[in-house]
């Protein structure tokens, strides 16, 4: 099947770009569709990490103010994991250990990947890859984040079952956590194991 573009208007251009977009496709059950107009946002590629102690138990997530959650009634701090929009000359990996000492102090090594994914293809253009590392939890807490890019972020060391919890019971609301504690839970005993017999 294939698809066209008919035009093309960058609409706005800043931390992020707004482009118009005419367009055409094929369809399914044959024939081509109408003309399209669609709006598409340039986010790029992006990267997170959610770092686990084995020994400890523990993982390490971070909260921080999200404008998209506004009008959340619990508020605009959403409870997320490290991550980060990768810079033209940077591997998805170079942006873990970056935004894992920016956004939360901490040193990460063994990266497992989970999953690659479209965040919201349908009006976004962006690509997350997440992964899943060990990290040393014993000394990580406190308020992280670049002043330069505004940023204000908690961090919160806590256990496993923890972390489950405030899956389960909502606490935890945005996709990048989600997917990367679901990965654990199906994972975590042989991830474990592995990594402890590692340290033997």
């Amino acid at each position: 099947m294939k698809w066209s573009v008919i035009s093309n208007k960058l609409r706005y251009s800043g931390f992020f770009k707004l482009t118009a977009l005419e367009l055409k496709h094929d369809l399914f059950d044959g024939g081509e569709s109408p003309v399209l107009k669609r709006e598409l946002l340039d986010r790029g590629f992006a990267a997170a990490v959610l770092p686990y102690d084995p020994v400890r138990d523990e993982v390490v997530l971070i909260e921080q103010f999200r404008i998209g959650a506004g009008d959340d009634p619990s508020g605009p701090w959403l409870i997320e994991i490290i991550a980060g929009l990768q810079e033209p000359d940077e591997t998805a990996e170079e942006v873990i250990h970056r935004e894992a000492v920016e956004e939360a102090g901490c040193t990460v090594s063994n990266l497992v990947p989970i999953h690659h994914y479209y965040s919201s293809p349908g009006s976004s253009n962006e690509q997350v890859k997440i992964y899943f590392a060990r990290t040393e939890t014993s000394s990580l807490g406190g308020i992280h984040g670049i002043d330069e890019e505004g940023e204000d972020i908690r961090v919160h060391v806590v256990s496993s079952d923890t972390a489950f919890d405030w899956l389960d019971q909502g606490r935890i609301d945005s996709a990048l956590p989600i997917i990367a504690l679901q990965w654990f839970r199906l994972n975590r005993d042989k991830i474990r194991k592995q990594w402890l017999k590692g340290s033997e």
